[in-house]
Formats: C-alpha cells, sequence, structure tokens
C-alpha cells in the first residue's frame, strides 16, 4: 500500500511591499516553482506534497518584491524531472538560472542538456526529513562531471551534520554553497558547534553560503530576528561569497509562514550598507549563475 504523503502550508499571499528599495539587477537566488501538478506532475515518491506555486506566481512576488533575476532550485517533491524548472528558465528569457537535481548513473549527454537549459549547479540533500545523505560515490561522481560544466555544488544540510561532514566538504574541488545557513538553530547562539564549523568552512576560497531560511533557523519566531547576527557573521566573514533569497512557496515550514516582503527588510535588518546589499544581491550571484 502506498504510503500517505504528508502535505504542506502554501505561501502568504498577501506580499507586502519591502521598505528595502532592492538594486537593479537583484537576484532571488533560492526559490522554488511548484507544479501545477496537472502540468507538471509531483514525483509518486516525495516526501510532501506543496499547494502548487507555478511560475507566474513566483513572476508576480517578484515584480512585487522589486527582483530582477532569480535562480530557481528544483524541489525535491518533482523527483529528478527537470521539465518544470527547464520550463520557467526558458520563459524568463533570460533572467533566471536554475540548480538541478540528478539521478545515479545521470549521463554527460543529460548535464549537457541541462546546462543549455540554464543550469549551473547541482544540489543534494542531507536533510533527513527529506532522505538523509545521498550515495557518497554517485555524490564524488556527480561532482567530476559537474567540474567539467563549470558548475557548483548546493548543500542542504541538517545543522547537526555539518561537522561530521567537515572533512569531505572541505575535499570538494569546485565552488559549494551552504543552503538556509547551514540550518542551525537560533536558540544556540553562534557560539554552537555547527555554526563555528560553518564559518570555519567560510575560509575556503570555493564556500559559499545562502544568507536565507531565516525562517527555518529562528526559535522566536517571525519577524526572525534572532536570525540576523548569524547572517551578520557571515556576511563579515565571506561577503563575496553570500547569496540572498526568499525561498518562495517555502515547503515544509512547521512555524510562522514568513511575509516575503518581510524578508527583503529583514535583508536590511542584516546590514544598512547599501554597497554590500548589492554585492549579495547582484554582483555575487551575476559570477556564480551568469559568467557566461
Amino acid at each position: 500500500m502506498k504510503k500517505d504523503i504528508p502535505t504542506c502550508k502554501g505561501p502568504d499571499p498577501d506580499t507586502r511591499t519591502p521598505r528595502l528599495v532592492l538594486p537593479p539587477g537583484a537576484c532571488d537566488s533560492h526559490c522554488h516553482v511548484f507544479g501545477p501538478g496537472a502540468v507538471f506532475p509531483y514525483a509518486e515518491d516525495r516526501a510532501y506534497t506543496p499547494p502548487d506555486a507555478p511560475f507566474e506566481g513566483l513572476v508576480a512576488l517578484h515584480r512585487k518584491l522589486g527582483v530582477s533575476r532569480a535562480v530557481i532550485v528544483h524541489a525535491s517533491c518533482h523527483g529528478s524531472d527537470m521539465t518544470v524548472t527547464l520550463d520557467g528558465i526558458a520563459r524568463s528569457n533570460g533572467s533566471m538560472r536554475g540548480v538541478a537535481v540528478v539521478e545515479p548513473g545521470v549521463t554527460d549527454a543529460e548535464l549537457a542538456r541541462l546546462h543549455a537549459g540554464g543550469i549551473r549547479g547541482v544540489r543534494f540533500n542531507f536533510v533527513r526529513h527529506l532522505g538523509g545523505m545521498p550515495d557518497m560515490a554517485f555524490f564524488q561522481r556527480v561532482l567530476t562531471q559537474a567540474e567539467a560544466l563549470g558548475w557548483h555544488v548546493v548543500l542542504h544540510l541538517d545543522a547537526q551534520d555539518i561537522v561530521p561532514l567537515a572533512d569531505t566538504i572541505s575535499s570538494i574541488r569546485i565552488p559549494f554553497v551552504i543552503d538556509h545557513m547551514a540550518r542551525v538553530k537560533a536558540k544556540d547562539g553562534v557560539g554552537q558547534p555547527a555554526f563555528r564549523q560553518l564559518l570555519e568552512l567560510m575560509k575556503n576560497p570555493l564556500a559559499w553560503v545562502k544568507i536565507c531560511g531565516s525562517e527555518r533557523i529562528s526559535s522566536a519566531g517571525a519577524p526572525f530576528l534572532d536570525a540576523v547576527p548569524f547572517a551578520q557573521a557571515l556576511l563579515a566573514a565571506a561577503p563575496d561569497r553570500c547569496l540572498w533569497g526568499t525561498d518562495w512557496p517555502h515547503p515544509n515550514i512547521a512555524g510562522d509562514m514568513p511575509n516575503d516582503g518581510d524578508l527583503v527588510d529583514l535583508l536590511g535588518a542584516m546590514t544598512d550598507d547599501p554597497a554590500l546589499i548589492r554585492q549579495v544581491t547582484v554582483d555575487n550571484p551575476t559570477r556564480l549563475y551568469w559568467a557566461d
């Protein structure tokens, strides 16, 4: 008998206009497109079923936020069928790039097809509620394939795993991006071992981090201000390798659902330096996703 697949909440539909005006060319470096399921079916073995959050919704959100570009991170609920992400990139007229999810045995020809479609990285989930540790032989093989394309790898980790995985991460030879500030728990403070390890990893010139997912690391709830010190420490450690994103439509949020306009303003709480905001939202994603 097929297991019951849990559903998750949809995003806040009443996006507030942020007070912070993002610079021209600002990029949402972490967002998703879900469905619509009738057109782009969800994977049968998915861990969750989201409400549809199609390309049109993402475009409308970005118009309200003042975002010019985006990176669609392919979500696990669509499995390794990249059709929905490639469709969004193709409809963006060059303003979007993507990050892939791939299956063991993926061929060089398939990766070349994805590259031609605007994919510039591959994501691996280590998070336990999404399946846990990938097969490491598969992981290493894909990294070798990605290196030939000039791609990077995105690592989605649980906080408790970053210390035992530190040596593995440090051995990666291509740029690697840590999602959601490594999902540390804000209540444990910036001195916690997981965050100290993240800061240590950021000394590696190949290491990048996304200062997003504040709603995932917060212990206090909205407006997630307890996440700010973590972002500030990362901005101080590696301002040229930090990325910002919304994580719209925020799948699997157990606590307060963020308002995406407020998340833009939260970036303004992380730094009030216009040059640094431009670096994180414009210059850094351009180097990583639009280098060609």
